[in-house]
């Protein structure tokens, strides 16, 4: 393969990625041209090995139509799956490879329906023109590996920005997602937007309300696990999608916080991200984390409070932005163990601004640690994250009083297993002491041994019954 366009570099990647993928792309577009159909390698594994980057992936697309590329494969596949096939994508697996091929196609959105319509096409310049963007309209033919680039999409890599093949109005039309997709590409490739595709989101951005939830939780997730989620945000909030698909965000500009340390709040969530994905491990996506350190502060505005001497608070923000946080990752259908986690860390993340600088008791430190629970390691990094001060002197003190809070926890935890505690008495053994069989007096009773394990540590069973005694004598 070769085009006059190529870098050396990007026609070295180009032969060595077919190098490893002949024998089956090979194989595959002589088994389409043989009973004359096309078949191309398109889209994103395209644009990535030309980015230097090597996916394992294969995404094809074709004139035959999904019955035809169902007969042409079902007996050379591995194994084929279907689940896409109303959209024109057959699904199949040989060898190491997955493999999505996918009839040439153009798709439009009835403007009251929340479904594409698909639209079978005949050539592939003209799928390729009906794709999201130029750096993703790129093509090599099989089995002849000729190039084909018909929109520019090679000049866009090396500028980094993202541009329609055509008019940017038509193309969102077509598929109002693509603007959110700009948005996500942005965080994961570093790319600009183009002034026409940028002008064309911000006029047509009410158009995103006509996609479904789960469309947008993806692309906003895939963004928020980018390598450069801020820019994918501020796109977001410029464009105007963000009033649409995460509204707490650009409210967030309104507020300045209560510290003046700040342009405004929506300037220190975006630094917290920023500082709590530089706390991940091995590079990987801490979902759970980032989408945390996004949320945090989204109670803030309906919490605004104007004190006296110009100040502003916004008290109990923490408890209301958690309940703002479940409502809009429920509403974008989130799983509901991630809705759980999230909002958790949200209602938490203030917690250690009333350790001061180190009063709090054993017993204050093992109910941090309890209602950290699992959270607890993600929370010491959204705590830390949080903070955001230009002085020095104070973020070096909040930091050492921190290291002393998790010091604190750890000798506790050698002490007493305390991630594992657990009253003195279990349940049989309280019914038992009381006299009572199971009901709601045994949870109460519950709960009074683990408040008094939290407060004064191991006491002993003894202790622990007569203190059991005591508590249902005043409580009867």
């Amino acid at each position: 393969m070769s085009d006059s366009n190529l870098t050396e570099t990007q026609q070295r990647a180009m032969t060595d990625l077919f190098r490893k993928i002949a024998p089956v792309a090979d194989e595959l577009g002589r088994l389409f041209a043989d009973q004359g159909h096309e078949l191309a390698l398109v889209g994103g594994p395209v644009r990535d090995i030309l980015l230097g980057r090597i996916g394992k992936d294969l995404d094809l697309t074709t004139d035959a139509r999904p019955e035809r590329v169902l007969e042409l494969v079902r007996d050379w596949a591995d194994s084929v799956w279907t689940i896409g096939i109303d959209f024109g994508t057959v699904g199949l697996r040989k060898a190491n490879f997955l493999i999505e091929i996918t009839t040439y196609r153009s798709e439009s959105y009835d403007p009251k329906s929340r479904k594409p319509e698909v639209m079978y096409g005949d050539t592939l310049q003209a799928d390729l023109e009906r794709r999201d963007f130029a750096v993703n309209a790129m093509a090599v033919r099989l089995p002849g590996h000729e190039f084909v680039d018909p929109y520019g999409g090679l000049s866009d890599l090396a500028a980094k920005v993202l541009r329609t093949p055509g008019p940017p109005e038509r193309s969102f039309d077509d598929d109002p997602l693509r603007m959110l997709r700009a948005a996500r590409f942005a965080s994961q490739l570093g790319f600009t937007v183009d002034a026409a595709a940028m002008a064309a989101m911000t006029s047509m951005a009410e158009r995103i309300e006509i996609v479904s939830a789960e469309r947008i939780r993806d692309e906003l997730d895939k963004l928020v696990c980018g390598r450069y989620p801020r820019e994918g945000l501020r796109l977001l909030v410029e464009s105007g999608l963000a009033a649409y698909v995460l509204p707490e965000l650009p409210k967030l500009r309104l507020e300045i916080d209560e510290h003046h340390r700040h342009k405004d709040v929506y300037e220190h969530t975006l630094t917290v991200l920023d500082q709590a994905m530089a706390q991940e491990e091995d590079g990987q996506c801490d979902r759970i984390l980032r989408w945390a350190a996004l949320m945090h502060d989204v109670g803030k505005p309906k919490t605004r409070r104007h004190e006296a001497g110009g100040r502003v608070s916004f008290h109990h923000h923490e408890v209301v932005g958690a309940q703002m946080t479940k409502k809009r990752m429920t509403e974008l259908k989130f799983p509901k163990d991630v809705v759980s986690d999230v909002s958790r860390l949200v209602e938490l993340h203030l917690r250690f601004h009333g350790y001061g600088t180190g009063e709090w008791t054993d017993s204050a430190v093992r109910r941090y640690v309890r209602d950290g629970g699992p959270l607890l390691d993600r929370l010491h990094k959204l705590t830390r994250a949080d903070c955001t001060t230009r002085n020095k002197r104070k973020a070096a003190t909040l930091s050492r009083t921190y290291d002393q809070l998790e010091e604190r926890i750890a000798r506790l935890a050698d002490e007493e297993e305390l991630a594992k505690i657990r009253p003195e008495l279990d349940g049989n053994e309280i019914q038992a002491v009381l006299g009572v069989g199971p009901g709601p007096v045994v949870g109460q009773a519950y709960k009074f041994l683990l408040d008094l394990r939290l407060d004064k540590g191991m006491i002993g069973k003894e202790a622990a019954t007569q203190a059991l005694l005591d508590w249902a004598r005043a409580n009867s």
